[in-house]
């Protein structure tokens, strides 16, 4: 946060989210302070290095001042303030804790002015550019966390307990520098207890979801709701879609702003076509295009609507008006036909929840080793209990006695396996994603636009990043 979550690192609405347009900070402000380079330490941060030990393997400097800055929205900051806790005991310092829902506003000053806070929970609507921060040299190098022993395990690094994907995201180009600490589950949001009290099935197919519908709104009920005022909420699902019907080296593709990669993949004329059906047949909730991504979790909650496209966020987001039996659950991506290229039970599940530690801090290794505590299973846990999210820390929930929609995420996450779908679109290029294509999706979703059109449109829209040297330019492997 959605982002995610978008947690997101959208929490008002996007990220992505949980947060609603995306404010960039100003490139001027942010050039001026320009550090170049990348990898090591400040001055001020090589200061504060301490002695390394097989306890104290990142070198942390007892007494040595450390400050966090952490985003306070749908996942709060306490658990973050219990890490710290646990750090204070350890190096006989007390962290100094800011939580906030402007983490750009309040920071662009600060990097500016070469004293940025040394851990940073980079997320919400006004989140800083971290593309812009990494190329400056400004973030720091989280590989030798990555290399640290863990607190549970000595003989296990921080990299052998993370997703896989974790180390994938966290790369702006060769470094490693920023480290996603949930993992955010995406998908069809639904209530258990509704399909069962109903006598429903959650559709594996396409075609079963469009029969699904006509007997949700025959009785009465709309068979979908989204956040029309935010309407990249629709592509968790939508992006991810193409991806396991037509495979992930044309979603890859997509995600590289290759030419065509949106016009040549039979696979985003099926799945557009399928939400325009969607919209042609009514089956979304009349008024839906004018709604928060609050508003239309509370329609859903109360009833109003079967189905949300949605992150693992929002069992605590909407923790306040969900009935206590409603059985929240998230159900894998649709089948599209026998040419799929990815098996049933694929789902998109990722890291989000953007942490940072600035290269110029105080105390970067501070920054560092709060991150080391954060992904003790002690921690990871506890994130689980208050935030109801997964973490970055592989099987860390196991055994635990989780919410229903914590506990259906995890469900589906163990059971995809290695099919867990990661989609960097969103995360390079959010003005694209969330307000090029958001304008897209909204027009074809009240029915005003056309798959066809809506297709290409987006390819246009692509190729116009694609070619502006404004736009920092990431690319993905196959």
């Amino acid at each position: 946060m959605g982002s995610t979550s978008e947690f997101n690192r959208r929490d008002l609405v996007k990220r992505a989210a949980a947060l609603g347009i995306v404010a960039v900070p100003a490139m001027g402000v942010l050039s001026a302070c320009a550090t170049g380079g990348g990898g090591g330490e400040s001055d001020n941060g090589a200061k504060s290095k301490g002695t390394t030990s097989a306890k104290n393997p990142l070198g942390v400097k007892n007494g040595a001042p450390v400050e966090a800055f952490i985003f306070k929205g749908g996942l709060g900051d306490q658990y973050a303030k219990d890490a710290e806790a646990d750090y204070n005991k350890t190096y006989g310092v007390t962290v100094k804790h800011t939580g906030t829902q402007q983490v750009g506003p309040k920071l662009q000053p600060r990097f500016a002015g070469g004293n940025p806070p040394d851990l940073i929970d980079n997320s919400g609507s006004d989140h800083l550019d971290m593309n812009t921060l990494s190329s400056q040299g400004q973030l720091q190098d989280l590989t030798a966390l990555l290399d640290a022993a863990s607190l549970d395990d000595p003989n296990k690094k921080i990299r052998d307990l993370v997703y896989p994907s974790t180390l994938e995201k966290g790369k702006h180009k060769d470094a490693f520098d920023v480290l996603y600490y949930a993992f955010t589950v995406y998908g069809t949001w639904y209530s258990s207890k509704l399909l069962k009290d109903k006598g429903w099935e959650y559709p594996a197919t396409f075609d079963d979801m469009i029969k699904l519908c006509a007997e949700i709104k025959k009785s009465g009920m709309a068979p979908w709701t989204y956040p029309g005022k935010y309407p990249y909420y629709v592509h968790f699902n939508l992006f991810s879609q193409i991806a396991k019907i037509g495979g992930l080296d044309k979603w890859i593709a997509i995600d590289n702003l290759e030419p065509k990669a949106w016009t040549s993949n039979d696979a985003v004329k099926q799945v557009v076509e399928h939400y325009e059906e969607l919209a042609a047949k009514g089956y979304f909730l009349e008024g839906s295009q004018g709604l928060t991504h609050i508003q239309s979790q509370t329609a859903w909650t109360r009833g109003k609507a079967a189905f949300i496209p949605n992150g693992s966020w929002v069992e605590n987001e909407a923790a306040p008006t969900t009935p206590k039996d409603f059985g929240m659950a998230v159900g894998v991506l649709f089948d599209g036909g026998s040419g799929d290229k990815m098996p049933h039970g694929t789902v998109r599940a990722e890291p989000s929840e953007p942490f940072i530690v600035a290269k110029g801090g105080k105390n970067p290794t501070g920054g560092m080793e709060l991150l080391r505590i954060m992904l003790s299973k002690k921690h990871a846990q506890n994130f689980a209990t208050k935030v109801k999210s997964l973490t970055a820390v592989q099987g860390a929930t196991d055994g635990m006695q989780l919410s229903p929609g914590l506990s259906s995420a995890a469900e589906v996450v163990k059971a995809g396996g290695k099919n867990l779908l990661m989609i960097q679109l969103q995360e390079w290029y959010p003005k694209l994603t969330d307000e090029k294509m958001g304008g897209l999706t909204s027009q074809l979703l009240t029915g005003d636009m056309k798959a066809a059109e809506w297709i290409k449109k987006a390819q246009q829209f692509s190729d116009e990043f694609a070619k502006d040297d404004s736009v920092t330019k990431f690319h993905r492997g196959s």
